[in-house]
């Protein structure tokens, strides 16, 4: 029996170089960097003094005041683009069931921001006077409860928690209970909103970020020989999935088919990739045989390429491991060097780039490349500093997070 068709019929986004799925594909055709120096607090004494956080965005332009107040900043960003996915997708207009609508949502740290903030308050009082909302907006699990809250959605309902492969955890999730029948629409993706002291200070102790503060615009460049770690980002991307038949019936629009979904783990060490990258080639070998794909067929590659050192190298190897030949006629590239790192967020915003390139045909450059790497290979196409057009038929998406956990996703054409 041949499981159900899993098309996506709506996007919302919210990153830090477009508050909307229409501004953030501009950002991204027009190599814009979101990289700047950090607003939300004084970095003195950092190591990084940048980040790529939101820009000109009000949450009173989306949120009541009073349920603001109620929520962490990464529960704000999921209510906010999941609001602009379900209104692309003209579902609440639309006869469904809501007992078979589900939310799963991704979040690699969740409300870090409470948690920071509610510490302070008491470090600094010595009274257990904590904020009653203190516990509801830290947890990750909030977000998806959020979203059905506001919509009435009753279906399955969880948060998926994989570090930065988290909302590509959770979209392969709802394909699966898509599939499965137990829900003929599912909401997913993910949020993040860790560009905070802890957040900044955290990862500098493991000496992960970019520290380039002189010119933070083109700190974040995947595959370049001078780079010298991430750059933190922060937003949410939303896909709304559904079930081809059930899309059909309410006459959807229709971006493309999610066709598939592979998973692998390195086992090999808390934050770094294994070197000869097998967790990555692995991941990619499942997600096409998952789909039912060649590797012949794959013309574009979203990769992980978070600007680190090792990390680049060991995903590239992965790729010509896994495309051999054919590696030289996808393009390759990394919009990480637009965004930074959204963490959790990250595999939902590079996915909703996978489906706006198959629908449109065109590839988001890698910018910031200006200097080769010896150890990666010159001659593959990694669409530096320029988009480009192409017909894109299947695009794939890569995410790996801290602890090995590696998340692939393909995207294609409708037929």
């Amino acid at each position: 029996m041949n499981p159900r068709r899993v098309v996506v019929t709506g996007l919302g986004a919210l990153t830090p170089i477009g508050n909307s799925v229409e501004n953030y594909w501009q950002g991204l055709m027009g190599g814009k960097s979101g990289s700047a120096p950090i607003t939300y607090f004084d970095t003195s004494d950092f190591k990084t003094k940048f980040a790529c956080e939101l820009k000109s965005f009000d949450p009173l332009d989306y949120i009541d005041k009073k349920e603001i107040r109620r929520q962490d900043r990464f529960s704000q960003y999921a209510t906010i683009c999941s609001d602009e996915a379900i209104n692309d997708s003209n579902l609440l207009n639309s006869k469904i069931d809501f007992d078979r609508v589900g939310v799963i949502w991704g979040a690699g740290i969740g409300g870090i921001e409470t948690f920071q903030n509610e510490l302070e308050y008491f470090f600094s009082n010595k009274k257990p006077r904590f904020n009653p909302f203190f516990i509801p907006k830290l947890i990750a699990d909030i977000a998806p409860g959020l979203i059905s809250i506001k919509h009435g959605f009753k279906g399955p309902n969880f948060t998926t928690v994989s570090a930065c492969a988290s909302s590509s955890n959770a979209i392969i999730d709802g394909l699966n209970y898509i599939r499965l029948g137990y829900a003929d629409v599912v909401i997913t993706g993910g949020s993040e909103a860790a560009v905070t002291c802890a957040g900044i200070g955290g990862f500098n102790a493991m000496h992960a970020l970019s520290t380039r503060n002189h010119e933070p615009e083109k700190a974040s460049r995947p595959f370049d020989g001078e780079r010298d770690g991430f750059v933190l980002g922060e937003g949410g991307g939303c896909l709304i999935l559904e079930d081809l038949n059930h899309a059909i019936k309410r006459n959807a629009k229709i971006y493309c088919e999610l066709a598939g979904g592979g998973l692998s783990a390195d086992a090999y060490h808390m934050t770094a990739p294994h070197p000869d990258g097998s967790g990555a080639k692995k991941v990619m070998e499942n997600c096409l045989q998952d789909a039912k794909l060649r590797i012949d067929e794959v013309d574009h590659i979203n990769m992980h390429g978070t600007s680190t050192p090792l990390g680049d190298i060991a995903e590239t190897r992965a790729v010509l491991d896994v495309f051999k030949s054919h590696a030289y006629s996808i393009n390759i590239n990394s919009t990480k060097s637009m965004t930074g790192h959204l963490l959790g967020a990250a595999g939902a915003v590079e996915a909703i780039s996978c489906v706006l390139s198959v629908k449109n045909n065109k590839i988001p450059p890698t910018i910031n490349h200006s200097c080769k790497d010896e150890k990666i290979d010159s001659k593959l196409n990694f669409t530096f500093n320029k988009f480009q057009e192409r017909n894109v038929r299947v695009a794939l998406s890569n995410t790996f997070g801290f602890g090995g956990h590696n998340a692939c996703l393909v995207f294609k054409k409708f037929d």
